[in-house]
């Protein structure tokens, strides 16, 4: 590859075509018809080499994960994705690598329909940032400000897999693969966030930890939730992989990078959120309740109250 502006003629032939992009890449600026009486979604997240990624992850998963994790931020306001912008920093113009990047990136962008409408390439540390627009109707979004005392407190998936993959890869021991997938490919819930939209009070996705997400909900909503910590869903590869139930509790309750979707309800939209669930292909399971108050309350399947050491990811806490 010559440089930059081969390298963004390389991205500019694998974009996904739309009626909707007056001008995509190769201009100052793209000119975007969103449809008419829609609201836009925009949300946006970097991904940091050693941070957000081992280091050792192939460019065909940093690519996939780069659009899923956004992806998942337009599922939790119940949006329709459109288009994307990407920004890429590299230490060299690898044209294997980038071939690479797009192979993943394009298997998740082009079955949603999204088009990558522009952004940036620079030379500097292996870092990603991609910036997606997504549709909902208006006042349809699903929000973290919804929540309603007497809800029930849903959450879709597994949760685990992820962080359970990174320990491993931190500890340089055994590594299952099926947890490494999770933490490499995440899927993002957009089939059920969309169909949530008429069901839900309020949603948000768990990628810091479900604790110190469901946080925020309760806090953008004044109001509280106790969770059972034992009722959190488990894929068969973590109880194999995690014997321990305090250690699973941990990671499931804490561990982030799930990017499973956790909502509240009113309890009368029970067979709703069931039904949705099934026609989404995504199952999704209770797992407590909003309540008058503040924070986020947990204990066990028995009764007892429950303490993480810590509620998820904070990038600048110590």
């Amino acid at each position: 590859m010559a440089g930059e502006f081969a390298l963004i003629d390389r991205l500019r032939a694998r974009v996904v075509q739309r009626g909707d992009v007056v001008l995509g890449i190769g201009d100052d600026a793209a000119l975007l018809a969103p449809e008419p009486g829609a609201q836009l979604v925009v949300a946006m997240d970097t991904l940091n080499s050693g941070v957000h990624f081992p280091d050792d992850t192939a460019a065909a998963d940093i690519g996939w994960k780069a659009l899923a994790v956004n992806l998942s931020d337009l599922a939790a306001m119940g949006a329709r994705p459109a288009w994307c912008t990407l920004s890429l920093s590299l230490p060299t113009p690898d044209a294997d690598w980038i071939d690479a990047f797009l192979d993943g990136f394009d298997a998740l962008a082009r079955p949603h329909a999204v088009a990558l409408v522009g952004g940036d390439t620079t030379r500097g540390p292996l870092s990603v940032c991609v910036t997606v627009h997504g549709l909902v109707a208006p006042g349809h979004a699903l929000r973290r400000d919804g929540a309603q005392v007497g809800d029930d407190v849903w959450v879709s998936g597994t949760l685990g897999d992820a962080a359970a993959a990174l320990a491993q890869w931190t500890q340089g021991g055994a590594r299952d693969a099926e947890l490494r997938r999770r933490l490499d490919r995440p899927a993002p819930r957009l089939a059920l966030g969309q169909a949530l939209a008429a069901h839900a009070h309020a949603a948000i996705d768990v990628s810091d930890g479900l604790l110190a997400d469901l946080g925020h909900v309760c806090r953008a909503s004044g109001v509280a939730a106790q969770i059972d910590v034992d009722a959190l869903p488990a894929s068969e590869a973590l109880r194999r992989a995690i014997a321990d139930p305090g250690q699973r509790r941990a990671l499931q309750a804490a561990g982030g990078d799930d990017y499973e979707l956790c909502f509240t309800a009113p309890a009368h939209a029970r067979a709703a959120v069931d039904a949705v669930s099934r026609a989404s292909g995504t199952p999704a399971i209770r797992i407590g309740r909003i309540v008058a108050g503040d924070g986020v309350v947990v204990h066990t399947g028995d009764g007892a109250a429950w303490t993480p050491a810590r509620a998820g990811w904070d990038h600048f806490a110590g």
